[in-house]
């Protein structure tokens, strides 16, 4: 009869130490989405919770986007929190529901990030509150 001593045993570092691979096609996608943004003005949105990521890979690719000068919270049904990268036009997005969990992280390849741009209906709105701003100074 075997015992438990003579089970062969491998023990692998930490799982934040793994790279289960794909941290760097992620940012392949990344680059060539920001290609295309350059070439064509096509912004791009990577949905980072539908990648079969590894222990460690979503850590992985934090690292390799690192971090740039810009964040936002935007509060709407739970918060939205956009961090810039470290490459201009990349921003994480996470989207948090009301108890603060995450429901969503993606990537966005553009100038602005959609969430922080006003939708036409707001201008109008805007130039018609500034209009009425006017009229009474």
């Amino acid at each position: 009869m075997t015992s438990l001593g003579d089970i062969p045993v491998t023990v692998i570092g930490p799982a934040t130490t793994l790279n289960f691979g794909n941290a760097l096609p992620v940012l392949s996608e990344v680059r060539q989405a920001l290609a295309r943004l350059m070439e064509t003005g096509e912004p791009a949105q990577i949905d980072l919770g539908a990648m079969p990521f590894g222990p460690g890979d979503e850590e992985r690719l934090m690292q390799l986007l690192g971090s740039g000068e810009v964040t936002a919270t935007v509060d709407a049904l739970g918060s939205t929190r956009i961090r810039e990268t470290a490459f201009g036009g990349v921003w994480i997005v996470e989207y948090l529901n009301a108890d603060e969990q995450r429901v969503g992280l993606h990537l966005e390849i553009d100038e602005v990030p959609r969430m922080l741009r006003p939708q036409p209906g707001d201008l109008a709105d805007a130039l018609a509150a500034i209009d009425a701003r006017l009229a009474e100074a």
